[in-house]
């Protein structure tokens, strides 16, 4: 009986102990997990859905920053682009302006003197021409700017534009068209018209102006109001006025009185034109005479202007020459 209950007693020693030792396993476990308390890190008064707006509100933001950004790219790049294009233009011009200052040259070089250049414009005055000249009192120096009066027709064929009416060279224009009627005695007929070949006087469309004191002065007072359209090329009022004029029997002499010659046109298709019209005869005398007349005008403004006062002589001395004139630069405007 007694070693019974020694077997008893161990056992349940035994038992005690394992179950000691596992309720110290747990609490050691806890007091290694719990080593403090949960630490915020940051405090939002945002909610997840007013996050994700904000957030959208941002990027719509920066979206309309890059379109602007890429607008304004844009516009610089096309101002880029003109430029160079400007660019590319004024070199093309650069390189005409120094071709037509080597023509220029050589034209100067051929004309010499004055009296090389009258001898080119000298004409047969006719025994009608002879006579008037004889009963009439002339001017001892019965030329305008050197231009020999031996003509019974005159056609002016004016520059318009806009540039003819500054620092009065229109008024300029005036008195050397009042010399010039001075200069010529009496003629059978007067005609006015611009450089787009338009008519100074309709009722006279296609007609010859008869030469009267009374018209003469209607012509003067006419003029000093004329301003119709002009794009500053004499090529249409000189074509109009040959085809429409001209006739074996008359001798006839256009005075061309201009400015400028924009460097829009060619003086080459110019002249071809002129040739093509103002035939020459079996002579080899052309239909009509081409005098020119020269304004210096556009001196008085800015240089970048006065290309096309070289482009307008150029093309007036070959044109005068080819058809029997002359021309003559006006060295003053006032």
């Amino acid at each position: 009986m007694r070693r019974r209950r020694r077997e008893t007693d161990s056992f349940s020693v035994a038992f005690l102990d394992v179950a000691a030792c596992g309720f110290g396993a747990m609490v050691i476990l806890l007091m290694i997990t719990k080593s403090g308390e949960p630490i915020t890190i940051e405090f939002s008064d945002l909610s997840p859905e007013g996050s994700i707006s904000q957030l959208q509100e941002i990027l719509f933001a920066t979206r309309g920053e890059t379109t602007v950004l890429n607008r304004d790219l844009n516009a610089k790049q096309e101002q880029l682009s003109a430029l160079k294009d400007r660019v590319a233009r004024l070199r093309r011009d650069l390189d005409e302006a120094q071709g037509q200052f080597q023509t220029s040259s050589q034209l100067s070089d051929e004309v010499t003197d004055e009296v090389g250049r009258l001898s080119i414009a000298q004409q047969t005055m006719t025994e009608e021409m002879q006579r008037l000249l004889a009963n009439s009192s002339t001017p001892e120096n019965n030329a305008i700017g050197g231009i020999p009066v031996d003509s019974e027709y005159i056609i002016f064929v004016i520059d318009t534009s806009g540039s003819m009416y500054q620092n009065d060279s229109w008024g300029k224009m005036l008195g050397v068209i009042d010399d010039t009627l001075n200069v010529y005695p009496e003629v059978k007929g007067i005609q006015i018209m611009n450089d787009m070949g338009d008519y100074m006087f309709d009722s006279y469309r296609g007609q010859w102006i008869p030469d009267t004191p009374t018209r003469r002065n209607q012509i003067i007072s006419t003029l000093r109001t004329w301003n119709p359209f002009s794009n500053s090329s004499p090529v249409e009022g000189v074509t109009r006025a040959i085809s429409t004029f001209y006739a074996p029997d008359k001798k006839i002499s256009i005075y061309v009185l201009g400015d400028d010659f924009l460097p829009s046109g060619s003086i080459e298709e110019v002249l071809r034109t002129i040739d093509r019209i103002n035939v020459e005869d079996e002579n080899g005398d052309r239909l009509v005479r081409i005098h020119g007349i020269g304004f210096p005008t556009i001196f008085a403004g800015p240089s970048q202007f006065r290309q096309s006062v070289y482009r307008y002589s150029t093309l007036m001395r070959e044109m005068t020459q080819r058809n029997g004139g002359t021309f003559v630069g006006l060295n003053d405007f006032r």
